[in-house]
């Protein structure tokens, strides 16, 4: 069996010098991201957006350091290649650069991440700067940034005009400039996009920002058909897994209603001789009583 090498940020790096594009994907458990890093995934995050797909809540907000550690070690253990990317949740960094780094090292040491993903642009320049001196590669994430949604006016596309995108790319050029690796922009024009590309000397990705970024990233419960809340402008659906669960979960139901589950073929049978000795000791047991 051929040896899948962990990537790396050179690894990552280098797929941008020859024009590859990077995959992305979040999970968030062991399961999926199995399926996701035989798939050939190259990068995974472990989203904050768990706190919805996983666990119902209305926003991110809901998600917790704990809840974020124990489901990124979960991912971390099925990735043998894909890099993975841990998402800082909400009040875990914004506090102070004490606070940030402390709970950055816990995703690498005890969740065993590759990275961290916090959002914000300028504003988080000085929080990110910190993270990185203490040996903890960042990712930024500008454009919508669903923890800030109501500073920001919703859910909704950012940078959609002159001066707003023009924020952007000063947000962009200062999260470079504090040391990021790499900046995810979320749902903002793509040719504001393709401008950031063309000045970013860092690895850009998109989610839903256009095709120019030099890699996608969406969410694995989006393109499963799995979140039912809502669905972005920019997904794309990849499969109805919801239905072939529904439609199996409702044939279950049918089966042990009818008593057609469990067949004798799901069942455990008792050696003749050993149910025999059994019926005796039952005979003898009942005789005495």
């Amino acid at each position: 069996m051929e040896e899948r090498k962990k990537l790396t940020i050179p690894d990552l790096q280098a797929m941008v010098e020859r024009k590859e594009k990077i995959t992305f994907l979040t999970a968030y458990d062991y399961p999926t991201a199995l399926l996701e890093d035989r798939a050939g995934m190259d990068m995974i995050l472990v989203g904050d957006s768990g706190a919805m797909c996983l666990l119902g809540h209305k926003s991110t907000l809901p998600a917790t350091m704990d809840f974020m550690v124990t489901i990124t070690a979960a991912v971390c253990r099925a990735a043998t290649r894909a890099f993975v990317v841990g998402d800082m949740p909400y009040m875990s960094y914004q506090p102070s650069d004490e606070v940030a780094i402390r709970n950055a090292g816990r995703f690498i040491a005890e969740g065993g991440a590759d990275a961290v993903k916090l959002e914000g642009g300028a504003r988080m320049a000085d929080r990110i700067r910190a993270i990185v001196k203490a040996g903890i590669p960042v990712m930024g994430h500008i454009g919508l940034t669903p923890q800030a949604a109501s500073m920001i006016g919703g859910l909704k596309a950012q940078g959609r005009s002159a001066r707003a995108a023009q924020a952007l790319l000063d947000d962009a050029q200062a999260l470079e400039e504090a040391g990021v690796f790499a900046i995810l922009l979320e749902a903002i024009p793509a040719k504001v996009a393709e401008l950031i590309v063309e000045r970013s000397k860092v690895i850009v990705l998109s989610i839903g920002s256009g095709p120019a970024c030099h890699g996608q990233l969406l969410i694995v419960h989006d393109i499963l058909s799995l979140f039912e809340a809502f669905t972005p402008k920019f997904v794309k659906k990849y499969a109805d897994v919801a239905s072939v669960m529904l439609q199996a979960f409702q044939n279950y139901i049918k089966d042990v209603k009818a008593g057609k589950f469990p067949a004798p073929e799901h069942t455990y049978a008792i050696p003749k001789e050993e149910w025999e000795a059994l019926a005796e000791m039952a005979r003898r047991s009942t005789k005495g009583s």
